[in-house]
């Protein structure tokens, strides 16, 4: 099959959408008591194991897939350990199969819910030196707005990670949207174009086949 076959997002809105700075400004000043799921605590507990016994920098791959931007990571920045993480099974057990490459570098893959993993990596004060959110689920309908990441209640999350943030999505209303929540919380950042001679996720390179730009925005949460 062709990568040259993706369809550009389609929605129902236009511009920012209109409930997003009454949505984001409730989370950041609302706690987010959702319960851990067991699972997740599970997972994080293992890979927490291996944090704490590890030297070098710490870099998050959220909503990493099958794990091909994981292990380009860690090619990219060989002295960290790079942590993919994906609600997925599926998506995660694909890796072996279809995306088993040289390691150059150190990764590991683990499933989890998000909204647990991200409060977790705070509470126990991770230091984490970069955090990627390449190509998350855009949700273009309007009314999915509280489930795009910076409509969530785990937003605020994200900004407490800290590190050097990276978002890239080929809809660039969701990268748009996402600057403007970190705006409310306090961090300006700027969206911009962005390519690059080779993808390091299939979805990048399934985008870039079929013509489509990609948009970035990155800002050191670190600086605050």
């Amino acid at each position: 099959m062709s990568d040259a076959n993706s369809r550009s997002i389609s929605s129902n809105q236009h511009g920012l959408n209109e409930k997003l700075e009454e949505v984001v400004r409730k989370h950041l000043s609302t706690e987010f008591k959702k319960p851990i799921a067991a699972h997740t605590q599970t997972a994080f507990d293992e890979v927490n194991k291996k944090v704490q016994q590890f030297a070098g920098p710490i870099i998050l791959d959220s909503c990493c897939g099958v794990g091909e931007s994981t292990a380009n990571l860690a090619r990219k920045h060989p002295e960290a350990l790079v942590i993919g993480i994906d609600k997925s099974a599926h998506r995660i057990e694909k890796h072996d199969v279809e995306y088993k490459q040289t390691e150059n570098g150190q990764y590991l893959l683990v499933r989890a819910d998000l909204n647990d993993f991200w409060r977790l990596v705070v509470e126990h004060q991770w230091q984490v030196t970069h955090h990627y959110l390449l190509y998350p689920n855009p949700w273009p309908k309007a009314k999915h707005l509280g489930r795009r990441w910076h409509g969530a209640p785990v937003f605020p999350y994200i900004v407490k990670i800290g590190g050097q943030l990276e978002v890239r999505s080929n809809w660039q209303t969701y990268v748009d949207e996402f600057a403007f929540a970190l705006g409310l919380a306090g961090v300006d950042v700027s969206v911009a174009p962005y390519s690059a001679d080779t993808a390091i996720t299939p979805f990048e390179r399934k985008y870039w086949a079929s013509g489509q730009q990609s948009h970035r925005l990155q800002i050191d949460l670190n600086s605050l």
